[in-house]
């Protein structure tokens, strides 16, 4: 039996219509599954030049946490409505670029799974292995296909979907000297958590500073604000992750910050503990109200994201402004100066 078409991939052929020249749609891959092929599509909108700063935003890579997808495409719909009447919009796109992938595994969506249709969890896909002992399984694991976390089998290349994120963040923000990407998850405890690298190791990453810079700018800005930015290390450490894949193959002296933003879905479960006897219901706000909630609130933040990636020479630290980051980055996150 054919799974019906997702309704994000229609969500997006419309926003495509109503954008008209100005976005630019690009065709990463296509994932068969029973009888239809599903399109992972990029989306880009302002600057081509190779000096402007562009922010990535990534959403779908774990089918089950749809909220994530849904975010990017509210996110784009609002950039989209914004192209007729914004003039501020306008200007800040001459100078930046953006790149969206709201929905990078589509078959895990259709099929209501973490994993793509062969299985393998895209965020365990990468070629990168922890050199210190990670989580029994949650930090990725060979043994089958049928147990969550599966990395896929030793040596074969990166899943399509894998490849094709590799490809676009490799072609349209490391080719650039400044790049900010956001992939956009669910379901890890109470609190909203912006995690950067690194994953397969405790290691503070080189570019901790400008982390530590735009968390302080974070900070002054959005005044109350709930997100809790952290190093994902913090909480376990994982074989395979993409994002350190490819922080790891940045150019030298380019500056790539990829951030994860993880929605804290317990919160929703919380307050509607019938979520719990859903599957969906465990990543994903249920109620109507609940989910409008998220996608504002998170709107409002990846829109500081862009801004700040646009206006990045005003709070990028350099010299003695750098190595002052680094300190207190240091005292924050590792507790001291000595890593």
């Amino acid at each position: 039996m054919t799974l019906p078409y997702p309704p994000e991939l229609l969500a997006l052929d419309e926003l495509v219509s109503l954008a008209g020249p100005q976005l630019e749609r690009r065709l990463l891959c296509e994932v068969p599954l029973d009888g239809q092929c599903l399109p992972v599509h990029a989306f880009m909108l302002g600057s081509d030049k190779l000096d402007a700063p562009v922010v990535g935003i990534f959403g779908g890579v774990h089918g089950l946490e749809r909220i994530g997808a849904e975010v990017v495409i509210a996110y784009l719909r609002s950039l989209v409505m914004r192209l007729r009447w914004d003039e501020t919009l306008h200007r800040q796109l001459e100078t930046m670029r953006l790149v969206l992938v709201p929905v990078i595994n589509p078959g895990g969506l259709v099929r209501g799974t973490r994993a793509n249709p062969n299985g393998v969890d895209l965020m365990r896909n990468a070629p990168v292995d922890a050199g210190e002992p990670v989580p029994y399984l949650i930090g990725g694991q060979r043994i089958s296909a049928s147990l969550p976390w599966y990395r896929g089998v030793r040596g074969a290349p990166m899943e399509p979907e894998s490849d094709a994120l590799c490809r676009i963040v490799t072609d349209e923000l490391l080719r650039r000297p400044f790049s900010i990407a956001v992939d956009c998850h669910s379901g890890f405890g109470l609190n909203d958590r912006v995690w950067y690298p690194f994953a397969h190791t405790a290691r503070p990453i080189e570019h901790l500073p400008e982390i530590h810079a735009l968390c302080e700018t974070m900070d002054e800005t959005l005044l109350h604000h709930r997100y809790v930015v952290e190093p994902q290390s913090r909480h376990y450490l994982a074989h395979g992750d993409l994002w350190d894949h490819l922080y790891l193959g940045a150019p030298p002296g380019h500056v790539f910050l990829p951030l994860t933003l993880e929605m804290g879905s317990w919160l929703w479960v919380r307050k509607n503990p019938r979520q719990l006897f859903s599957r969906h219901g465990l990543f994903n706000p249920i109620i109507g109200h609940r989910q409008q909630r998220v996608l504002r609130r998170h709107i409002g933040w990846l829109d500081f994201i862009t801004r700040a990636a646009c206006s990045h020479g005003r709070w990028l630290p350099t010299g003695a402004r750098r190595a002052h980051h680094r300190a207190l980055a240091l005292a924050r996150w590792y507790g001291g100066p000595d890593r």
